[in-house]
């Protein structure tokens, strides 16, 4: 294992300003080869001025050292807004997820044990890993959490943590851009574990999913999509672009389909300079990390179009790992989700009105109040 590890001076040596250095962190950065096995991996552990750090373990072939340290620090933002006693971490696995499921078996446990002794961390299920992956690791050195049911775990992506969250902002949130989810329009970027569960508990507020995309189609119907059949199409590793129903639409079309709520549910910056002109909605639900970059934010702000940022709206995954880490159950955890979530989008909504900022930029203050806060009770300035 090549590790470089210390505090936000070795992150500028490693990837120079690509990674975000302030007096926040990162406090570490690991970086895991291991070339007889195949592991090439990172982790990033943001700030533990609140408590250890949890964060997910993100696994695709293009990953970087860089958007695992962005992601980190949207766990410390995000853990410090929701009142959880943990900091921010983040993990990333150089590989496609969709390998055999001995390799990826063997390439998780080896991670583990790599980091076994990094008691600062504490593993989660992010995009390319799941419930069984957590179990791998829970094997291996016993800290993770998004556990299977069997493990005595809230199966997260089963219940849709995520998507109860992002329920909750929007209930908050129609409220402030004349909007109401009675017969609300969405479209989903990212049909997977956040984004068909979010569609199915708008649905139960009377929304309609107009259109839906993954990595190879967007499948579009102004009349509404039926969001079981086409969760059930996902379930069976099935890719959109062979979904029979609906009109058929080029993976990145998705932006221009009409609606009320956009919900991007995938990869970091699909909102971007190249493509936010053509965005026709009035709410971003930010159901993904990063989704959006800072001149795409800036645009929406400027339109009227309202933004609610990830780290407020799609807590609903890491609060029902911290519940699970507690050893509480899944009523108590999607409670908590509901309240936490509803609660502070209406604080960042709210402040960012009164003085006509960016949600985000309310919803940074909120965070990193509490995080420098917890610092000055610590020993060291940085973690």
């Amino acid at each position: 294992m090549d590790g470089m590890e210390g505090h936000a001076g070795t992150a500028v040596q490693l990837e120079q300003s690509a990674i975000p250095c302030d007096e926040l962190g990162p406090a570490r950065i690991v970086q895991v080869y291991e070339p007889n096995l195949g592991l090439k991996a990172a982790l990033v552990v943001d700030n533990v001025a609140i408590g250890p750090s949890i964060g997910g373990v993100r696994m695709a072939p293009d990953v970087s050292i860089a958007e695992c340290a962005r992601l980190a620090r949207v766990m410390t933002l995000k853990n410090a807004a929701a009142g959880l006693r943990h900091g921010g971490g983040k993990s990333v696995l150089f590989g496609d997820p969709k390998m055999p499921k001995a390799e990826k078996e063997r390439l998780i446990r080896a991670l583990a044990r790599a980091l076994a002794h990094d008691e600062d961390y504490i593993f989660g299920p992010d995009m390319g890993t799941d419930e069984e992956c957590m179990a791998w690791v829970h094997d291996e050195i016993g800290r993770a959490a998004g556990l299977p049911e069997s493990l005595g775990g809230i199966p997260l992506d089963v219940i849709g943590a995520a998507g109860w969250g992002l329920r909750h902002a929007a209930e908050v949130a129609v409220a402030y851009c004349g909007l109401q989810l009675d017969k609300a329009r969405i479209a989903v970027q990212g049909f997977g574990a956040v984004g068909k569960h979010a569609a199915r508990f708008l649905a139960a507020e009377g929304a309609i999913l107009v259109a839906a995309a993954d990595s190879t189609a967007t499948i579009h119907d102004p009349h509404g999509l039926d969001i079981e059949a086409l969760a059930a199409w996902k379930d069976a590793g099935k890719s959109l672009a062979d979904y029979r129903h609906g009109e058929k639409l080029g993976r990145d079309a998705i932006v221009e389909v009409a609606c009320d709520i956009w919900i991007p549910a995938a990869r970091p910056d699909v909102l971007n300079a190249g493509n936010i002109r053509r965005l026709k909605a009035k709410l971003v639900l930010q159901g993904a990390n990063i989704p959006a970059t800072a001149e795409a934010e800036e645009y929406l702000h400027r339109q009227g179009i309202l933004s609610v940022p990830d780290f407020i709206a799609n807590a609903g995954g890491v609060i029902c790992a911290a519940m699970e880490y507690q050893g509480l159950g899944e009523s108590a955890a999607f409670q908590a989700i509901a309240e936490k979530i509803g609660h502070n989008t209406k604080l960042v909504l709210e402040e960012a009105k009164a003085r006509n900022i960016l949600p985000r930029h309310a919803a940074l203050d909120l965070a990193t109040g509490r995080v420098r806060a917890a610092m000055s009770t610590r020993r060291f300035a940085i973690f």
